[in-house]
């Protein structure tokens, strides 16, 4: 069993595993691959456990193949997966498998987290300030939930390594020019099969999505977020008048052009914040080289966006 808790912590999060069906021997099974930000692995355990995992700091979905798990996150109700309906996991709220069944395989596929929302955020054309809340379970037997399940035990069966004593042949999935698409048609399928605050957006028909020189002046504000962007130099990246564009951005977007310059800057800021080693660099550095010289008020807008100083997100 202690071997099984390393594998389990290695490719997805640290735990604590008790057998609960002494009769039944453990006999632990596991197949796991990566697919960019994602982790999909086909897991069983041959007796009935009980894991204990914390945070689990990502997005998560269980597909079963057979069996049951039962579940519970946070103070949340106990939820039960079956091979009809996916279980569904937030990045918080200390969660527990009350019960996994010896005869309980599942296809679990883990999410980075930001990845996951930076997706969301790209698709519905402006930020997310409040958390996404995913729905616990996901009906894998209709609809988008079962082509979502099928597109990904297609992609792992591409992705597990060939049986035998030869080598393994490189996956296609690893190529740079497949495995992008494929983690985005993932992220994206979860996104539009799931229950959340923002499904019905997404669901929306296409006319209602932003039109082309909004979405022309985001792009360049993504790819050079720290160039000096000026209302009237958006409206050229758009190739549209300056009224024009902020009245677009209002309505497509929620805000105002240069209010959508400022956000993504914020976040990258926390990106290379988060990222950063202890006593590498300072808040003002970082700032700085993304175009707030102010960093008075660079701290307030900071704290606004994200519940924190930049000064915590930095010592975390």
């Amino acid at each position: 069993m202690g071997e099984a808790r390393k594998m389990i912590g290695a490719a997805f999060y640290h735990n604590f595993m008790d057998v609960i069906d002494r009769p039944r021997d453990f006999r632990a099974e596991f197949d796991i691959g990566r697919l960019g930000a994602l982790t999909v692995g086909e897991l069983s355990c041959g007796a009935d456990v009980r894991m204990r995992l914390g945070e689990l700091g990502a997005y998560h979905v269980n597909i079963l193949l057979g069996g049951q798990m039962s579940f519970r996150q946070g103070g949340g109700a106990c939820m039960v997966a079956t091979a009809e309906r996916a279980g569904v996991f937030q990045p918080v709220g200390d969660t527990v498998v009350e019960r996994w069944s010896g005869d309980c395989r599942i296809l679990a596929v883990k999410m980075d987290r930001e990845t996951l929302d930076k997706r969301l955020e790209r698709l519905i054309g402006r930020p997310v300030r409040a958390p996404l809340m995913l729905a616990p379970e996901l009906d894998t037997t209709r609809g988008p939930g079962r082509a979502w399940a099928r597109l990904v035990t297609t992609v792992f069966e591409e992705l597990r390594e060939e049986p035998g004593d030869a080598p393994a042949q490189p996956s296609l999935c690893t190529s740079p020019l497949v495995a992008e698409p494929l983690q985005e048609a993932i992220l994206n399928g979860l996104l539009l099969a799931v229950e959340h605050p923002f499904r019905g957006e997404l669901m929306a028909p296409a006319q209602n999505l932003r039109p082309a020189p909004v979405k022309r002046a985001m792009d360049a504000v993504e790819e050079r977020p720290e160039h000096p962007f000026t209302p009237a130099g958006l409206a050229a990246e758009a190739r549209v008048g300056v009224r024009w564009l902020q009245e677009a951005f209002r309505r497509y977007v929620g805000m105002s052009p240069m209010a959508y310059v400022r956000d993504v800057r914020l976040t990258r800021v926390r990106d290379e914040l988060r990222a950063a080693e202890p006593g590498a660099l300072s808040v003002s550095e970082v700032a700085h080289r993304w175009g707030f010289s102010h960093l008075g008020r660079f701290a307030e807008q900071y704290h606004a966006r994200f519940g924190e100083l930049p000064s915590q997100t930095l010592r975390r």
